[in-house]
């Protein structure tokens, strides 16, 4: 992978274009250059946003280690809830809104860190063109988005260091005639370094493509571990996310060569119980066409003594995503 992909932090909150550019790129005709100028001229899409902290105390272990698609993460505060119910020091997020109407216009990964105590890095997968789906409309506070943001997010309870955003892909697959969603940029990868108690860690937050096949994302996995071994060398790693396994071969997970890739590269998968799938109906997702199991870890040089699935159903019954929270279990680095 080029290292062009990878894109630098600020201290400073990201924000969206005036509405007038956002409406002349939804105008744009649909092809392949038009989206790449419009990724690079996005300053939105080309930084990680990762507020100063005080440097924090080494995280512990065990450590436990949570990832959670948020599915856009209408509901923060429970949402956090059911984060501080696992103990987690550290958390991988995925669709996560940002300055959208139909989250209420919330800075939802930074309002969970808030909740968590955490520090949070936080980078743009997609500057969305429009309110969302037609079934999110009712959901929708406002008739416009402040920014449009939506993306991933890494949070951690010690200091989050050098923190990036890794592109995987320098087109994407959403700006297309055949594509309904209107929305300027491409999957990515959070990472960053933690200090552990027993050393350095890198922490790494991905989402796979989904229009894509087995083979699209064993590219899209081959590019992250070659920019990750580049920018972290030896030290421990921690890839958490959702990997959209199984879904071009009805649900068979086990198709999927990218594990195979990661495990020639010296990682080793963790999605709780093999049978276990990692999604579910929701507010959004209302007529699935089944349940896949989605939702994986991928570690190296660590210790992992279990890794669990936890429903994504809140104690009053809401449920918080379509995708439930995977949940591993550290002892320490190898």
């Amino acid at each position: 992978m080029s290292l062009d992909l990878v894109k630098p932090a600020q201290t400073a909150a990201l924000s969206g274009p005036p509405q007038q550019e956002r409406d002349r790129l939804a105008t744009l005709e649909r092809t392949e250059a038009n989206h790449a100028a419009a990724l690079a001229g996005l300053a939105c899409l080309q930084r990680v946003e990762a507020p100063a902290t005080v440097p924090g105390a080494p995280l512990a272990f065990p450590l436990t280690v949570a990832t959670w698609n948020l599915e856009r993460c209408y509901a923060v505060e429970k949402s956090a809830a059911r984060i501080a119910e696992q103990g987690a020091g550290l958390v991988l997020l995925s669709e996560v809104d940002n300055g959208m109407a139909r989250t209420g216009q919330r800075h939802t990964s930074r309002d969970v860190a808030a909740e968590l105590g955490m520090n949070y890095a936080f980078g743009v997968e997609f500057l969305e063109l429009e309110l969302g789906a037609e079934v999110e409309l009712e959901f929708c506070t406002d008739d416009f988005n402040r920014h449009g943001f939506h993306g991933n997010a890494l949070l951690a309870h010690t200091s989050l260091q050098a923190p990036v955003m890794i592109r995987l892909e320098a087109h994407g697959h959403w700006f297309t005639p055949e594509t309904p969603a209107k929305r300027i940029g491409t999957r990515c990868a959070i990472a960053a370094a933690v200090m552990t108690e027993a050393g350095p860690l890198y922490a790494v937050s991905v989402h796979l493509e989904n229009r894509g096949d087995a083979t699209y994302r064993e590219t899209q996995v081959r590019g992250l571990i070659d920019a990750i071994d580049q920018l972290a060398g030896d030290i421990p790693v921690i890839i958490g996310g959702d990997l959209n396994t199984g879904l071009a071969d009805n649900g068979d997970f086990e198709k999927e060569t990218l594990f195979a890739h990661a495990w020639g590269r010296g990682f080793e998968r963790h999605g709780g119980p093999i049978g276990q799938m990692t999604t579910r109906p929701s507010r959004v997702s209302r007529n699935p066409r089944g349940t896949w199991k989605l939702d994986w870890f991928l570690t190296r040089g660590v210790e992992v003594t279990s890794s669990r699935i936890v429903t994504s159903v809140a104690p009053d019954g809401e449920v918080l995503s379509d995708h439930d929270m995977v949940v591993l279990e550290v002892a320490g680095l190898k």
